[in-house]
């Protein structure tokens, strides 16, 4: 059978710490990047540009952690779907976690020149790499200890993280951006990516604990591993692959456009302060996780893929309201704006393990998943911020950008409808089966 109850060694505490903590510490080092991004970065590392244009580079050096993602994921999931779960979970946290590190220590444009911004994108790719691979072993590791009844749930664990990252960047950076400019400019934006190397230690010690799932332990004992994942994934599941990643590129366009965009946008066109809008964001995250852990439950009972397609449709209808409640200026319509955003997005991430593992067999999965998820992530998330700056500039206005994401979000809708899912009882057919006897779909 495809599940089996956890061990007694494994407990279900163990393997939620193990998903939550590691993905929490890399989106943490990876929102850090982002929000320094959207407030310090153009002024370091790109000051012989414009204001706006300086901002633009910053957000392009953000977006091209996005480009190397997929690659993350397509070569750290052939090595998880080959060697095991567990030792590319421990290598994607110190990737990232590294590379999060050294961007604190990083001289900038007026110390070392255009060394600086080349090596800011040197670190962002090696950043983006281990982000690639992680999401994916995260889910694994839950979904593939967790009975076919709980596979949303258990796969929600990992989700948590995401919101958690945001909330403990925020934390981190919300005491940081009320200093006074020079200071914030001199060395305060260096604190959050250095603290980020305690995180690394715990979520490192956490992680060796584990073991590998008894779904890829049994694909190893019937010697069923795929040789080349890859190529087994693009014969078998080309439709799966396809609309797992179109579908997967709304929770990454709605959720940059506020964690990122925002900060820009809130700060210079509505005329909120750093500091509120951080405090703002950071309260919005409170109903993100409520919602993934109500959505999850709801997607083992009544299907992933119907709670993913509602979270999706709310999408398609929330940013025109979002941006006419952040242009108010007030900070509660704000705060409206961005829960409700949470929330749209917090009801795509509680289904989206589920669902993505329903879509792929055990012996290419690591690499399925990981895949749809990191080109989702590129195509909706990479070029939402930098698209948003370069339509404020060029219409003065935030309707494109709020039609843009709700396009994005409708194809996302349309994606997920065709996506064909295994249920239990096929899952548990297919653990037992051999990598040349998968399904095409």
């Amino acid at each position: 059978m495809a599940s089996e109850p956890v061990p007694a060694k494994q407990s279900r505490k163990g393997i939620f710490a193990a998903s939550i903590v590691g993905t929490s510490i890399e989106w943490y080092d990876y929102y850090i990047f982002g929000t320094a991004a959207a407030l310090v970065f153009g002024t370091l590392f790109y000051p012989k540009t414009s204001p706006t244009a300086g901002t633009l580079a910053a957000l392009a050096t953000f977006a091209i952690g996005f480009v190397v993602r997929p690659l993350g994921g397509a070569v750290i999931g052939h090595f998880g779907d080959r060697t095991g779960r567990k030792a590319m979970l421990v290598l994607t946290l110190l990737l990232t976690g590294g590379a999060t590190f050294l961007i604190g220590v990083l001289p900038t444009y007026a110390s070392i020149g255009l060394a600086a911004p080349i090596l800011l994108v040197v670190l962002r790719l090696v950043q983006g790499f281990g982000v690639g691979g992680e999401w994916g072993g995260a889910i694994l590791i839950a979904t593939e200890n967790a009975s076919p009844r709980r596979k949303a749930l258990y796969g929600s664990f990992a989700q948590f993280g995401v919101p958690i990252g945001v909330l403990t960047s925020n934390l981190a950076f919300l005491p940081v951006s009320g200093m006074a400019d020079d200071d914030l400019l001199a060395y305060g934006w260096r604190i959050p990516f250095l603290i980020s190397v305690v995180l690394v230690v715990v979520g490192f010690l956490v992680r060796s604990r584990l073991r590998d799932t008894p779904e890829f332990e049994r694909v190893k004992r019937d010697g069923a591993v795929a040789r080349i994942p890859i190529r087994d994934l693009v014969r078998r599941y080309p439709r799966g692959l396809v609309l797992g990643s179109l579908a997967s590129m709304a929770p990454p366009a709605i959720g940059y456009t506020v964690i990122i965009y925002m900060l820009t946008y809130g700060t210079k066109v509505a005329g909120f302060a750093r500091t509120t809008l951080l405090t703002l964001i950071l309260l919005s995250t409170v109903a993100w996780i409520a919602t993934i852990a109500t959505a999850a439950l709801a997607a083992d009972r009544f299907g992933a893929k119907r709670v993913y397609a509602i979270g999706a449709a709310a999408t398609v209808v929330w940013p025109l309201p979002m941006f006419a409640l952040v242009n108010t200026g007030n900070a509660g319509a704000a705060l409206l704006a961005f829960v409700v955003a949470a929330v749209v997005q917090g009801v795509m991430a509680g289904a989206q393990g589920g669902l993505l593992t329903e879509a792929f067999g055990t012996t290419v999965r690591y690499s399925g998943i990981s895949l749809c998820y990191q080109l989702g992530g590129m195509l909706g998330g990479a070029i939402t911020p930098l698209l948003a700056t370069a339509f404020f500039a060029a219409y003065g206005s935030s309707t494109p950008i709020a039609l843009y994401v709700s396009a994005v979000a409708l194809i996302s809708l349309i994606a997920v409808l065709g996506i064909r899912v295994t249920p239990p009882s096929g899952r548990a057919a297919d653990a037992g089966r051999t990598a040349s006897a998968e399904p095409v779909t």
